[in-house]
């Protein structure tokens, strides 16, 4: 990692690559993204397996759909340990989105009218887990279980190559329709569906550059929605208080996601920098994906106030973020999930706490949260008049329809108003 001023010419560049590193570099992908996801579209399964078997690991005849005796094996043979870890974690994760699930309501603004929403979920959803470097049965959990406690009625997972512990989660959560292919093809069968799997509303769960400029271009076409763009993990901590080991394993956890992960300790407390400096650095040395990381894309940024440093970490926008204490939230504004004090260390969020996994990086903290049970669910909003609450408002929405020439509007309006004079 490097270790400047915030103030000094290295201290101001580096905060500007940092502010400027956007969400994802698509751009070296696309052209074969698109090619793959116009090849599903038009050939459907015959491109989809000739893509699983290229890229997945996919057997030559082997079916796509993987069966619930399959993942029911794969619960069986799995660890009890891991058994009773995954099931606490699936707890955590159902009581947090049950309690973040909107309600329907309604009340009455003037009498005679009732305005409220009614809150029902999306149709079908696609839930992307990845299976590269890591199996990532947690991504599962974090997907599935709010789609589930929102409602939806049909959960699609896709998975390429999937791990027995992402089969096994697949079991406990009681997934039916689960199928081991990944990449922008599995993308493009989400989307626009093929005769074996049916196209889904939206497509939601992290993936590498394929995948993620793939979620793209079928969302920015229109033919589904995803909840975000996921570029590499970041951590920020912005800390005066903590411990070295404390804060350099949080670095080291988060780097070693990827060699393009960011990591940034922001402070105002020299010492405390560079006895950081040196923690992590010794931690990384045993690790090698996050000493890349490190090396590429580690910085530790010392500020001249408090306020310097609180300003710079909400420009930057994290997707994890750990602060010192309780009474530090009030100045957080940006940050996808945030971590409170010396015994919350960000692992804890990224598999038991409750709270989502899936957060935004690239700066898009500023726009929007983690994934929830919000993306899940539509709310649609219902209002009914009675004729004396539609003659107390009537005439002021005519004069607001003639005001705009829209006079069918105005006319719509005056039809019920005469009828009730």
């Amino acid at each position: 990692m490097k270790l400047l001023q915030t103030d000094s010419p290295a201290g101001q560049q580096a905060i500007a690559t940092l502010l400027s590193r956007g969400g994802v570099s698509l751009g070296t992908v696309q052209a074969t993204v698109a090619e793959m996801l116009e090849a599903v579209r038009s050939e459907g399964d015959t491109a989809l397996r000739s893509y699983a078997e290229r890229f997945d690991k996919l057997a030559a005849g082997s079916a796509l759909r993987v069966t619930e005796a399959e993942t029911q094996a794969a619960w069986n043979a799995l660890n009890p340990a891991l058994q009773t870890a995954l099931e606490t974690a699936a707890g955590q994760i159902r009581s947090f989105a049950e309690r973040q699930l909107p309600q329907s309501w309604a009340f009455e603004p003037i009498p005679g009218l009732v305005t409220g929403q009614i809150v029902r979920a999306i149709d079908a959803v696609g839930c992307y887990v990845p299976g590269g470097r890591h199996p990532l049965p947690s991504t599962m959990l974090m997907t599935v279980i709010p789609a589930q406690v929102a409602g939806v009625g049909r959960i699609v997972v896709v998975s390429p190559n999937p791990a027995p512990e992402t089969l096994a989660t697949a079991h406990l959560l009681g997934v039916t329709e689960f199928y081991r292919i990944g990449g922008a093809h599995a993308v493009a069968a989400l989307a626009y569906g093929t005769a074996t799997i049916p196209a889904v509303n939206k497509i939601v769960g992290p993936g590498n550059l394929y995948v993620t400029a793939a979620k793209r271009q079928v969302s920015s076409e229109g033919s589904c929605a995803i909840d975000m763009l996921a570029g590499p993990t970041e951590i920020v901590v912005a800390s005066n208080r903590g411990t070295p080991e404390g804060i350099a394993s949080d670095l080291v956890a988060q780097a070693e996601h990827d060699p393009n992960a960011v990591a940034v300790f922001v402070t105002t407390q020299a010492d405390l920098a560079a006895a950081v400096l040196a923690e992590t650095d010794r931690r990384a040395a045993v690790n090698p994906v996050a000493a890349e990381a490190l090396a590429a894309n580690g910085v530790i940024l010392v500020a001249a106030t408090p306020e310097e440093a609180r300003e710079l970490t909400n420009r930057l926008a994290p997707e994890h973020l750990t602060v010192d204490e309780n009474d530090d939230l009030s100045w957080v504004r940006n940050a996808g999930s945030v971590f409170v004090g010396e015994h919350s260390p960000q692992p804890m969020g990224d598999y038991i706490s409750g709270p989502n996994h899936t957060l935004p990086t690239g700066g898009l903290a500023t726009l929007r949260g983690g994934l929830s049970v919000n993306d899940f669910i539509k709310l649609i909003t219902v209002q009914q008049y009675t004729p004396e609450a539609l003659a107390q408002l009537g005439p002021s929405a005519v004069t607001l329809a003639n005001a705009e020439g829209l006079l069918g509007h105005a006319e719509a309006i005056q039809t019920r108003l005469r009828r009730m004079a």
